[in-house]
């Protein structure tokens, strides 16, 4: 199932994992500003504490970033070996891995193994005459060489996805294992990390639901979840409580996201929001939402230059070559 609407509460990374790992809006918790250290409130936990408590195993690999220091009670396992491979006697698992293939500063690197890996693609390489830019980008060689070699590394991740996915249907796990795929936020390009405009904050989501598994999923129309599009407002909010609903446990009652797939779900969102405050050293305050066609913004700070210097993202060469 592709949904075609969902959503981060931030257009970067490290608020966005706070509020995915906790289910609550880093505003909330105090993790909202780029690169703090939060210390979230008493009762606030990483929801993978309660699939442990649960029975399941559960790891992630390895990247947190969740703008506080991750507790040790959050995953069986958090290292780059960590792997559902690791559980004991056949557990029931949930496993992150993170891929950074395609992380902004990636998109700039001139590395040489990287280039090497991108060269290895042959005709598979995305040429940059041919890319076709959004209007609010300059055409410039520059620009154009950030967006090909930002393709490029989305085919390069492609293969890493599809090697894990191979892993599952190698241990015959396939049939028995709902998988996600999702972007922490939206485009690692200038103007779009850090911002809360569609091309900031929308993500891509995708969800497999093994056959067996379709009617627990989706009790009122069990063949949706076989394929298609999914047009409901999602919000990475939602995460954690969907996760939990998939594994029969209650959502307690401080998250403050819906579960979208599940049992008992509530009406779909009618709006998700988003919060930009400080990115790195520079401060900011502005808040979105959205329905189903419009996005409202809200600037607080006004006053403020639109394009403040911020300098890890100012080292794209497409911001550099303006």
């Amino acid at each position: 199932i592709r949904f075609d609407k969902a959503y981060s509460h931030a257009g970067v990374c490290a608020p966005s994992r706070s509020g995915i790992i906790t289910g609550m809006y880093p505003t909330t918790i105090g993790t909202q500003h780029m690169r703090c250290s939060g210390i979230p409130p008493a009762g606030v936990k990483c929801f993978p504490e309660y699939l442990r408590a649960s029975g399941y195993y559960c790891t992630n690999n390895s990247k947190t970033d969740y703008q506080f220091e991750s507790p040790v009670s959050a995953w069986d396992e958090n290292s780059k070996n960590a792997h559902w491979k690791n559980r004991p006697n056949s557990a029931p698992f949930f496993s992150v891995f993170n891929f950074l293939t395609t992380h902004e500063g990636q998109v700039r690197s001139r590395d040489p193994d990287r280039l090497a890996q991108i060269e290895a693609l042959g005709e598979l390489r995305h040429d940059p005459a041919g890319v076709t830019l959004p209007p609010y980008h300059a055409d410039t060689p520059a620009t154009r060489k950030d967006w090909a070699q930002y393709y490029d590394l989305i085919t390069l991740m492609d293969r890493e996805v599809g090697e894990a996915l191979a892993e599952l249907e190698a241990a015959g796990l396939t049939e028995d294992t709902i998988v996600w795929f999702w972007g922490d936020h939206g485009r690692g390009l200038t103007r779009c990390k850090r911002w809360l405009y569609e091309s900031g904050t929308r993500v891509p989501l995708l969800v497999h639901v093994p056959e067996k598994y379709r009617a627990w999923v989706c009790p009122a129309a069990p063949d949706a979840m076989a394929a298609g599009i999914n047009d409901h407002l999602v919000s990475f909010i939602d995460f954690a409580p969907t996760v939990l609903s998939l594994a029969g446990i209650a959502p307690p009652a401080h998250f403050q996201g819906q579960a979208f797939l599940g049992r008992d779900l509530p009406a779909p969102r009618e709006y998700v929001y988003g919060a930009r405050d400080r990115m790195d050293e520079a401060y900011d305050c502005i808040r979105t939402v959205r329905d189903k066609r419009f996005r409202y913004f809200r600037n607080y700070m006004p006053w403020l230059s639109y394009a403040q210097r911020i300098e890890y993202m100012d080292q794209m060469p497409m911001a550099m070559d303006l």
